[in-house]
């Protein structure tokens, strides 16, 4: 793994942030398809957990080998629980809608997400938003809406459950905000692992199925691919601001569109393929907002 760069060197090398984070949305592609076939037979709380038991034997060895216990030590950690639960809530929504709904729809209704953290930050972080990103977001729901259909025949209760994922998700987000990168990203990262295995764990008695020996290779194996692709968006985000590398997630819509028909047969219908591209839009769109904000504050601290 590369050591840590300085903050010069991340905002000299945007490429390698973008060209890092495309590659983690592939990862999270992959892992997306293993978790939509484990969903037939297994728990949602079950595969969860398991994503995050390998996630944290990956994680925690490689916390000790870098920093030490130093690292388990959080300035917020209140906060860092707080965080972890919304990104156990994403899981745990995200997994169930993949037992009903195909990956592609379900990825993009996730990608609300961005909207959700905006509306999100309004109310718990006192951020003042403008009309263009107001529109954007109405713009954004729209898409949600022309890919679940309400009040048709297409219309399934279950696609309000990657809905409540991007919330849970964006809630998350909005406890990172407010912890104002305090900690180290692998601290981060521990309290990601750790909590969500301890917290998991107690699901365990009510909802165990015993997996078969296939299951069980998938299931570490979505693990694995689940903490590469943590680990890819940590150094992403290195390498250049957020508001620059970000809107590249959106490329995860193409593999989860492509991965999804290559294993499961399911190609995206029209009105999937026309919300996700009005979801996208949306998205990239704030995202450029965003970063007009972030220059204009810079500029007016440097007069």
């Amino acid at each position: 793994m590369t050591e840590q760069v300085s903050h010069a060197q991340a905002a000299q090398s945007p490429a390698r942030g973008i060209l890092m984070l495309v590659a983690s949305t592939v990862v999270f592609s992959v892992c997306d398809i293993i978790t939509k076939h484990l969903a037939a037979t297994l728990p949602a709380a079950e595969i969860a957990w398991i994503r995050y038991a390998t996630f944290s034997c990956i994680v925690v060895p490689v916390i000790l080998l870098k920093g030490g216990k130093g690292l388990f030590r959080a300035k917020r950690p209140g906060l860092q629980v707080l965080r972890s639960f919304g990104m156990i809530g994403s899981t745990l929504f995200f997994t169930q809608g993949l037992r009903y709904l195909p990956v592609a729809e379900s990825t993009a209704i996730y990608f609300i997400s961005p909207i959700l953290i905006m509306a999100l930050s309004i109310l718990f972080l006192g951020e003042s938003v403008g009309w263009r990103r107001w529109t954007a977001a109405l713009v954004g729901l729209t898409g949600v809406l022309v890919v679940i259909r309400p009040g048709t025949d297409a219309f399934q209760t279950t696609a309000l459950l990657p809905l409540l994922g991007a919330t849970s998700w964006a809630a998350g987000a909005v406890v990172t905000r407010k912890m104002s990168g305090s900690d180290h990203p692998l601290t981060t990262l521990a309290y990601s692992a750790v909590v969500g295995c301890l917290i998991l764990s107690l699901s365990l008695p009510f909802s165990w199925v015993t997996p078969s020996g296939n299951e069980i290779g998938f299931a570490l194996l979505m693990g694995l691919f689940f903490a590469i692709g943590q680990w890819f968006v940590v150094l992403a985000y290195r390498h250049g601001n957020a508001s620059v590398i970000a809107p590249f997630s959106y490329v995860q819509l193409i593999w989860a569109g492509a991965l999804g028909y290559l294993v499961f047969g399911a190609l995206p219908d029209g009105w999937t393929i026309v919300g996700a591209c009005i979801i996208a839009a949306s998205g990239l769109y704030t995202a450029y907002r965003e970063r007009v904000r972030m220059l204009q504050r810079r500029a007016s601290a440097e007069a």
